[in-house]
């Protein structure tokens, strides 16, 4: 597996992984609970959890380059709804 992390600083975290799963929900897998939602896609998972602080986001699948064309389409998507304060800083960190 191959696996990517970041942690993006905002304080509103919580909301924008709320409303992002929110938006996928429409075609893809999500699950909500709190500040933590997870994004089922094809070729890879997305888990986000937001504490007050940050969001840690967490993708993970078999392709490394699904997994790096995935981290474009997340950040994107944050900063739709992160709009008053984007861009926001995704520090992206492989981890295997």
């Amino acid at each position: 597996m191959n696996t990517i992390e970041a942690t993006v600083k905002t304080e509103n975290g919580g909301k924008y992984v709320r409303q992002l799963c929110k938006h996928w929900s429409h075609k893809l897998e999500t699950q909500v609970d709190g500040d933590v939602g997870t994004v089922t896609f094809p070729n890879a998972v997305c888990t986000m959890a937001a504490d007050g602080e940050s969001i840690a986001i967490t993708i993970t699948g078999e392709e490394r380059e699904a997994v790096q064309r995935l981290t474009d389409v997340v950040a994107t998507h944050i900063d739709r709804f992160a709009f008053r304060e984007a861009p926001l800083e995704y520090n992206w960190i492989w981890r295997n």
